[in-house]
């Protein structure tokens, strides 16, 4: 049964632009939990001005309640293969929610990077990963660094996301995709269809990452069709 629930998100559709809506939308599709995608052009009427939202069950829920109403709705989340990979998961999650993310922002034309809107910053700060090798890649918290610097960070932080992928079909070796799988394709997608070719040619060169990305967009667009 489909459930009745609607996630709207920024445009177009049915894959958003918006790296974060993204995430949420492959979320949901590589769990096998079916909902419509909706698209609105001005995120003011948004929980907390910032999208996505989750219409269902007669409310609206911000993203970071989305699996919470996933869990009701289908088996539960896959795990990690063991606890060292979950905090493994934790530091390549800040790696391109702060890496990645950045040299994104940077590439992006905007008003001003010198103050980026609310969810930007909120993007850029999540908390400090574990100390493993992968963290020596993010760049400290609040400091401003330049542009080619971001650009190096983008470049190491790309080329160990595809080591560490080799022929793997889930990140991690997971037998199931994981929350981490969902970020992933949301930043590697981002970048495919980014005008910025610096940024792109750093993922295409790669032939397991373009594979992958591949692969995982055909199941989430299936998923919105």
């Amino acid at each position: 049964m489909r459930p009745n629930a609607t996630l709207w998100i920024a445009p177009p559709a049915p894959l958003s632009a918006d790296v974060d809506c993204l995430r949420w939308q492959a979320y949901l599709a590589l769990r096998g939990v079916p909902v419509a995608v909706r698209t609105v052009i001005d995120p003011a009427g948004a929980l907390d001005a910032r999208l996505p939202n989750l219409h269902a069950d007669d409310a609206l829920l911000p993203a970071q309640r989305i699996p919470q109403w996933a869990d009701t709705h289908a088996p539960p989340e896959p795990g990690y293969l063991d606890p060292a990979a979950r905090d493994e998961s934790r530091a390549w999650t800040a790696l391109l929610e702060r890496t990645v993310h950045a040299a994104l922002l940077a590439a992006t034309p905007a008003p001003s990077l010198l103050s980026p809107p609310a969810p930007l910053r909120a993007l850029l700060t999540p908390p400090p990963p574990p100390l493993t090798g992968i963290a020596s890649l993010c760049p400290p918290l609040g400091a401003r660094i330049p542009y080619d610097t971001i650009h190096a960070r983008y470049c190491d932080a790309i080329a160990a996301l595809s080591d560490r992928l080799a022929t793997d079909k889930w990140f991690l070796g997971s037998p199931e995709p994981t929350p981490l799988d969902a970020l992933v394709f949301a930043y590697l997608h981002s970048i495919i269809v980014s005008k910025n070719s610096a940024l792109r040619t750093q993922v295409t060169r790669r032939v397991n990452l373009v594979a992958w990305e591949w692969r995982v967009r055909e199941q989430v667009c299936a998923a919105f069709k």
